[in-house]
């Protein structure tokens, strides 16, 4: 039981017998820097059921706590609030009852609970990953996480946009201008190498697009009339007709990206359950639109497309199928929610990582998908996040200038090696080693940088800033496990025995109240899809316990008592870091 939860009764209690009342809800706020407390009641909301001073009521419900429990050891009231101080024996008792819980705060799902999806990822397979994608990615991983760590069952899902003229652009130009090449005899990742055709068609088309225009042709005739697009859109066509030389060339090519996103992925840390591919779920969702039409949820135009009318939602009409019978991004998705439904059985929420640029579409989505009945509709979410920015701009993937993935892990990496020679802490270290920890160091500062914040916020994200070894960053966080782990190595002496009868220095009753704030910042990091909850709360418990570090004696106190419950403090700590930074998908390292 957390101590809200230990309180809350013995406060009713209180005022049941002072005042003859029933509390609608106790009210709690962390206490004040300047006042003496572990927590505070706010007295104000009692006020609508008992008639008096708060000041008054607030000192007589701390003395009976005082006089009735054996938690809270003494009080002051300021103004409406009770500022109660927590006695040593309570905190102590809450660790022993921590100290050998594996993954402390973490929630077993339960028998028969229906299973949440997180989406994320959902790439083109015409070009590598990106810096946009890095963030999509580190996103539904974490958050796929820390609802697994909540209690949920969770799988990992991603829809692989396979499809489209798009994908057909990177296949031309590899037909026309690649002479046969291959990720095997260029050395290139797959995806790289797909990717330097897409660059490729556009300079080519626009090319055409300037030859055309030279001639007396519009702009907007040009880019129609040009005929490498011509070709593109013939070349879907034929995609579309199953022609057996133009869906080996998209197996082929497709394949090379697969393989390179598989390297991506697995340097990144991220892992799926299930992919979806756009090729197997673009005609999904025409059979549900069919029906919907029946029961009256959409309607018909004189041109045979169909639409819903979400005007009295505050939004507008939304087409679902084209007259041709031609599916839109809309019908897809409505398909494939169904389809994962089929999938994975008693689905109970899904959450879908993407960027904020479609809030609308998934309103539309969510709002469609309610109204053609669907009961789990009710637990759809949207984690919508902003964009990524470097110091030297945006990004472009067609005109090459995109921030490739790899090509910024490795920076990364570099960077943190660069940091880490430069502060000189390598002695005993092989090479093999060192690159291991330059890895971990720089893309623990990546995840880092990127989750801290709120997933809304865009990000500015500078690469030396996020390597730096003090203040709010991964690095930092990771020195302070690799020191605690430095203590735990030179603790030679027996550290099992459980300590009872001490009395603990504020530096490490601070530690203990954050301790065991760790379960509820899961909970809430979980219900609000936001890491940067366990992000900041990671970082608060690792500058409260260097600041223990600095204040007490651990190895070098003299009560052998206080030595051992300093040292399984210190591990405990460690464990949270460690448990924390799992849910960011961020590891750590044993010395640095």
């Amino acid at each position: 039981m957390t101590l809200n939860q230990i309180l809350t009764p013995q406060i009713e209690k209180a005022v049941q017998q002072l005042y003859g009342v029933t509390v609608e809800k106790v009210e709690y706020q962390a206490t004040r820097k300047e006042f003496e407390g572990d927590i505070t009641v706010v007295i104000f909301p009692f006020l609508r059921q008992i008639k008096g001073n708060p000041v008054e009521i607030g000192t007589k419900i701390g003395e009976y706590l005082v006089e009735n429990t054996n938690v809270i050891e003494r009080f002051n009231v300021v103004k409406g609030f009770l500022n109660l101080v927590v006695s040593d024996s309570y905190y102590i008792s809450f660790f022993n009852g921590i100290r050998n819980v594996e993954h402390f705060g973490y929630v077993e799902p339960k028998e028969g609970d229906k299973s949440v999806l997180v989406e994320y990822s959902s790439p083109n397979t015409n070009k590598p990953l990106h810096l946009g994608h890095v963030r999509n990615n580190l996103l539904g991983y974490s958050v796929a996480e820390i609802l697994k760590a909540s209690g949920k069952k969770v799988f990992k899902t991603q829809i692989i946009n396979d499809r489209g003229i798009h994908i057909c652009k990177s296949m031309l130009a590899w037909q026309k201008y690649g002479n046969g090449e291959t990720p095997e005899s260029t050395g290139l990742k797959g995806d790289k190498l797909v990717g330097n055709y897409y660059v490729k068609f556009d300079v080519e088309y626009k090319a055409q697009i300037k030859e055309l225009m030279e001639q007396g042709m519009s702009e907007d005739d040009a880019k129609k009339e040009a005929p490498i697009i011509k070709e593109a859109k013939q070349m879907l066509v034929d995609w579309e007709a199953n022609k057996p030389e133009v869906i080996d060339l998209w197996n082929m090519m497709n394949q090379w990206v697969y393989d390179g996103f598989a390297v991506s992925y697995k340097n990144l840390g991220v892992d799926f359950d299930k992919n979806y591919f756009e090729s197997d779920t673009y005609l999904l969702g025409k059979d549900v639109v069919e029906k919907g039409l029946e029961q009256g949820v959409f309607y018909k135009k004189e041109d045979n497309s169909v639409w819903i009318d979400l005007s009295d939602e505050g939004l507008d009409e939304k087409l679902v199928l084209r007259g041709d019978g031609t599916s839109v991004y809309m019908t897809q998705d409505i398909g494939t929610a169904i389809q994962r439904v089929k999938d994975f059985g008693d689905v109970g929420g899904m959450v879908y990582t993407v960027g904020n640029e479609q809030d609308y579409h998934f309103k539309v989505l969510f709002l469609i998908l309610k109204r053609l009945g669907f009961d789990w509709a009710e637990s759809l979410y949207h984690l919508s996040y902003g964009m990524v920015d470097l110091p030297s701009g945006k990004m472009k993937s067609r005109e090459g200038t995109v921030v490739d993935a790899d090509d910024l892990m490795d920076e990364m990496t570099n960077t943190a090696k660069t940091i880490s020679e430069e502060l000189g802490k390598l002695d005993g270290y092989s090479e093999e080693e060192k690159s291991v920890l330059f890895n971990t160091i720089g893309l623990g500062a990546l995840k880092y940088y990127i989750l801290k914040v709120d997933p809304k916020k865009r990000i500015l994200f500078n690469p030396e800033e996020s390597v730096d070894f003090a203040g709010n960053t991964g690095p930092f966080i990771q020195y302070t496990y690799a020191r605690i782990q430095s203590i735990l190595r030179k603790a030679d002496f027996d550290c099992t025995q459980e300590i009872t009868d001490i009395i603990l220095d504020p530096k490490e009753k601070e530690l203990l109240k954050l301790l065991e704030e760790f379960p509820v910042v899961i909970q809430d990091a979980a219900r609000t899809y936001s890491p940067a909850l366990i992000a900041n709360y990671v970082y608060e418990l690792v500058r409260e316990y260097n600041s223990f570090y600095q204040t007490v004696s651990i190895l070098g106190e003299e009560n052998m008592t206080l030595k051992v419950f300093r040292v399984q403090l210190s591990q405990k700590v460690g464990l949270v870091i460690n448990d924390a930074f799992a849910l960011l998908g961020i590891a750590v390292p044993e010395r640095m």
